[in-house]
């Protein structure tokens, strides 16, 4: 299994009719800064988004971060038409969110017009998208990373939008997610007024083992990257952890009071590795995770 270290903590939603705007991910510190073709936009101004979004991805990047595009359904004409008219940028995005994904197919049809120097995110947001999780994550296809889609899934189940509800969907995706060696992305929070409602959300998804969150405005970037990293506290006991293992040496130390085993000393090492020393968030970084020994 191979482990994506430190995709993304957060991405920022430009509409495609407004893609300059997408600047504003450098002033934010956002990871990724995608451009939308499809919900942000309305039916009657798809060609024209598309156009502007050929037109955004045929100059040089104009920002430090990775540029991103999230197509229409694929089971459409518009997302046929984004993808083939993808194809033909000169600077092609580095990523492509693909919506409504229920099956590998069309992860493997984006895939194979785009070629390997493009990643794939797929949004699951349809109940069959969660039962088929496991087949789409085991795709060929370069993909890197799923995202919940909680309005589409609460539009299709008949559900409220709210954490509880759907609970057991954001569950089923981190599992299939991270057991792929993938990485599991959060649902943006749409009420861009409700501060403590977004760090509510995104501290739950922390915790369930979300590694980011998607963000609708700029002023949600900061948050949600300080939630998304370990605290400086954090960093100091993963330190502490490693340096106690190593004098050990048994597999099994005491730290604090309390017993820490072999993956939690695995959990401290890869913390550290990812959050300790800043780096870029290269394409190509996908590295073997240590072997964890018995516990």
């Amino acid at each position: 299994m191979k482990k994506f270290s430190r995709y993304c903590r957060s991405i920022l939603f430009t509409p495609a009719l407004v893609a300059e705007r997408s600047v504003k991910a450098d002033i934010t510190d956002a990871d990724i800064a995608l451009i939308d073709l499809e919900d942000s936009v309305a039916a009657v101004h798809k060609a024209e988004a598309r156009n502007r979004a050929v037109a955004f991805f045929s100059r040089p990047a104009m920002t430090s971060r990775r540029r991103a595009v999230r197509i229409n359904n694929l089971g459409s004409a518009d997302g046929l038409l984004d993808l083939l008219a993808l194809c033909g940028c000169a600077y092609k995005p580095e990523v492509v969110m693909v919506p409504k994904v229920e099956s590998p197919r069309d992860l493997e049809i984006a895939g194979s017009l785009l070629g390997d120097a493009v990643e794939l995110i797929a949004i699951i947001e349809t109940p069959l998208g969660i039962e088929n999780i496991s087949a789409t994550v085991s795709t060929r296809a370069r993909l890197t990373a799923t995202i919940f889609g909680a309005a589409d899934f609460a539009l299709t189940t008949g559900m409220s939008i709210d954490w509880q509800s759907q609970h057991y969907a954001r569950s089923r995706l981190v599992t299939a997610t991270r057991g792929a060696g993938l990485h599991p992305l959060e649902s943006p929070w749409f009420d861009v007024r409700d501060t403590e409602g977004m760090i509510t959300a995104a501290t739950r998804a922390r915790e369930l083992g979300y590694g980011g969150m998607a963000a609708v405005h700029p002023h949600q970037v900061p948050i949600i990257n300080e939630i998304f990293s370990p605290s400086q506290d954090d960093i100091d006991r993963a330190k502490r952890l490693v340096a106690a293992s190593a004098r050990d040496g048994s597999g099994i130390c005491v730290i604090d009071g309390i017993a820490v085993g072999a993956p939690f000393i695995e959990s401290a090492r890869r913390l550290l590795q990812e959050f300790d020393a800043p780096r870029p968030m290269a394409r190509d970084c996908y590295e073997e995770p240590a072997k964890m020994g018995e516990a």
